[in-house]
């Protein structure tokens, strides 16, 4: 199997984290049920991913009902699920090299809606092959969900992969465009399909509980410093929890950090009508003779 540039080593370490993503994303949905705290499944998830890899590729996602992603829990988050749909998205990375799938546990009684944001996602892995554009792949992505009349969530798309970068290039859109990106032996890259019974646009809404590194610069603050220094050696560019730092004001700190354009936030993304949102997605490479799924 020929992999372009990626030499065996980085493949290698590609397949290492989606083969533990895989037990971790597998677990966690194993753990939604009523009465389970969303806080409880993303420790649960990121502990596991501590054991298995090197780390998350960034904050376990638990999106409900019309929330499609950037969700997650914050420190002291009782949240508790009901009747609801439930979108888990995972990542991990060996060695900065990061795998990405998501699954959605449906509560609340519209499996059909699961259905076709997973079907969905088997055609389009099934189009993937050198040379292939994004855009004939956002296509079968659009006919799939509209088959079971429902709308794909036509502003949020899949992505490339890179060490250490969870959002590159190339765009897999989840709608048919006349020009995408031409894919090449040796991409890797995140397929995820979305699917909703709304008009298909999220928006940002308040919630904001996940940052990543914008710039490094010199901050005065000792707890604007001190979450500076942790975010440059241990996550670098990937994103990263609120929660995940267990010091004096670190809401505050981030917030400062946030006004000095040291790190960005990434607001939680909701179905614009309220409506409910399903997701499912690999990360894969692409392969001489098609791909290879990492995630499976």
């Amino acid at each position: 199997m020929s992999v372009g540039p990626l030499d065996e080593e980085t493949v290698e370490k590609y397949r290492q984290a989606g083969e533990a993503l895989r037990t971790v994303l597998d677990e966690a949905a194993e753990m939604i049920e009523p009465g389970v705290t969303h806080l409880e499944v993303a420790e649960h998830a990121e502990a596991r991913i501590d054991e298995l890899a090197d780390g998350a590729a960034f904050p376990v996602n638990i999106s409900v009902d019309e929330e499609a992603s950037h969700s997650t829990p914050a420190r002291d988050d009782d949240t508790e699920f009901g009747e609801e749909m439930v979108c888990l998205d995972v990542g991990v990375h060996v060695d900065g090299y990061i795998a990405d799938a998501a699954t959605t546990v449906d509560l609340s009684g519209n499996p059909e809606l699961v259905e076709a944001a997973e079907e969905a996602l088997d055609v389009a892995v099934d189009a993937v092959a050198p040379g292939v554009d994004t855009g004939t792949i956002g296509a079968e992505i659009e006919d799939v969900i509209r088959g079971y009349g429902y709308t794909p969530v036509l502003n949020l798309s899949g992505h490339g992969v890179e060490q250490w970068d969870a959002h590159t290039g190339p765009s897999v859109p989840n709608r048919g465009i006349e020009h995408g990106s031409e894919l090449e032996v040796g991409d890797v890259i995140a397929i995820e399909p979305f699917a909703t019974d709304g008009r298909g646009k999220v928006n940002e809404g308040s919630k904001e509980e996940i940052y990543s590194l914008e710039r490094e610069r010199s901050v005065r603050n000792r707890q604007a410093r001190q979450i500076l220094d942790t975010v440059t050696e241990k996550y670098r560019t990937l994103p990263f929890a609120a929660r995940w730092f267990d010091v004096p004001r670190a809401e505050m700190a981030l917030r400062r950090l946030k006004q000095q354009d040291v790190v960005h936030g990434y607001p939680v993304l909701k179905e614009e009508d309220g409506h409910l949102v399903s997701q499912a997605e690999h990360t894969l490479i692409v392969t001489e003779d098609g791909c290879e799924i990492t995630t499976a």
